[in-house]
């Protein structure tokens, strides 16, 4: 059966990129989307923030008053989740000009099936370039890229070189691609079974992949053990 071709489409820093866009001042400050501060009592937390907010520590899902004690110098942008969706259905329209197989998962993320596209607009690597320079050109943001035979290591691929990375994992390679990752790197995997598994000794995913599926499923349970065993890559 031949390989097929699988992108994950990762807009960098979404909400925060379009307020730096919209508002060329901010560009190269950090800018924080989510809740009111309050000077460090708000309540709520971090929608997201830009990469140079993330230098102080600030990251999404952060409690707000954290990310004020953090960065108090920043940008605090409530969010305009109607001016984000706009946005958004601007970059799947450009990635529906590739394919028809996209599998929308967030406002600001995708999965494309290009298998079929290759013969029209050149290899995954070619088409993901094609991507990247529509949405930097039409509306001027930045995307990672990740290009893989499946959805699951083209999610990772696409979040090792961010902002504006392009990562391609070639037919056959998950496996050595995946090996060296730290296991946080994993999809799915939360800072809970991240811990659990540390407590076993592992650090990598490579080492995941060497565990007997039976000791991995008497920590993790059945379904989670289950699920890293097989994970593209462990298999």
């Amino acid at each position: 059966m031949a390989a097929r071709t699988i992108l994950h489409v990762d807009m960098d820093a979404f909400y925060a990129a379009i307020e730096q866009r919209d508002h060329p001042e901010w560009k190269g400050k950090p800018v924080i989307v989510g809740a009111d501060p309050q000077q460090g009592k708000g309540r709520g937390i971090v929608a997201t923030c830009s990469y140079e907010a993330r230098q102080f520590g600030v990251h999404s899902a952060q409690p707000i008053s954290q990310a004020w004690r953090l960065c108090p110098h920043g940008i605090y942008v409530r969010p305009d989740m109607e001016k984000y969706g706009r946005v958004s259905e601007r970059v799947m329209d450009i990635l529906l000009g590739f394919t028809d197989l996209v599998e929308q998962v967030s406002i600001d993320e995708a999965f494309l099936d290009v298998t079929g596209s290759e013969g029209l607009f050149g290899s995954g690597v070619e088409i993901a370039k094609r991507i990247k320079n529509r949405i930097r050109e039409e509306i001027k943001l930045t995307a990672s890229v990740g290009v893989a035979e499946c959805k699951f290591v083209a999610k990772v691929a696409s979040d090792l070189e961010k902002p504006d990375g392009l990562v391609v994992v070639n037919p056959g390679g998950a496996r050595k691609f995946l090996a060296p990752l730290p296991i946080g790197r994993l999809w799915g995997v939360g800072a809970k079974t991240e811990a659990i598994l540390k407590e076993m000794g592992l650090e990598h995913i490579g080492q995941v992949a060497e565990m007997p599926l039976e000791a991995l499923t008497s920590r993790l349970g059945q379904n989670r053990g289950f699920a890293l065993a097989i994970s593209p890559g462990n298999r």
